[in-house]
């Protein structure tokens, strides 16, 4: 599998057309806002103790020795990790809460990877970068500024509660922006491209919220 190909699976070509449905209707707002110092849980979130599994029918299987993570476009480094390049770079762990725009919230996630600073600091982004575009292995993508990834609670993250980061959530490595609606961490992450302009992605061309802050229930826009 490679970022080139459609993330769609056959037979979830409905599945995708009931979540532009729900953009057009507005599923699941309510109309509230609230501060996150203020609440731990966004407005129209309920709490599982799970891992909810979602995707688009394809998983791709990509084992370690043909991983990379390519950083690209307007930066002054590119770089190509493979694995072990990779896993040699200084590995951190966060605690954070996770927030997905179909509803539910997960607390006290322990992940452990590479910060977005450390591969900022080594591809050195252009001036006139201000957008980044995710690419994963199963071809989707998904866009953020570029001051909402270099945070210092973002990473691309290996593990999850102290085990490899299996397939089913993105492993070998995904994309992790906690402060954002979880469809921002996309899994199976092969390339972060530095534009200096906004490229929407997959569910942001198909009316979700460019920016996806939970607080503000950015849902769809």
């Amino acid at each position: 599998m490679d970022e080139t190909a459609n993330p769609i699976a056959p037979g979830r070509e409905k599945l995708v057309a009931r979540k532009q449905e729900w953009a057009r209707d507005g599923r699941l707002l309510t109309g509230r806002t609230a501060r996150p110092e203020e609440e731990r849980l966004p407005p129209g979130q309920r709490l599982v103790s799970d891992f909810p599994v979602l995707d688009l029918g394809v998983q791709p299987d990509v084992a370690r020795d043909r991983w990379r993570l390519r950083l690209e476009g307007l930066v002054s480094n590119r770089l190509a990790l493979d694995w072990e390049a990779f896993c040699a770079l200084p590995q951190a762990e966060w605690l954070n809460d996770i927030h997905c725009v179909t509803a539910w919230s997960r607390y006290d996630n322990v992940w452990r990877g590479v910060g977005a600073m450390t591969l900022l600091e080594m591809a050195q982004p252009r001036r006139e970068a201000t957008h980044i575009v995710f690419h994963s292995y199963d071809g989707y993508t998904t866009n953020v500024p570029l001051e909402a990834f270099a945070r210092p609670e973002n990473l691309v993250a290996t593990h999850w509660n102290d085990a490899p980061l299996e397939r089913v959530h993105g492993g070998p490595a995904r994309i992790v922006i906690p402060h954002l609606y979880f469809w921002k961490s996309a899994k199976w992450v092969t390339r972060i491209e530095f534009r200096a302009e906004d490229q929407p992605g997959f569910w942001e061309v198909r009316g979700y919220h460019n920016n996806a802050d939970p607080w503000t229930e950015e849902r769809y826009g």
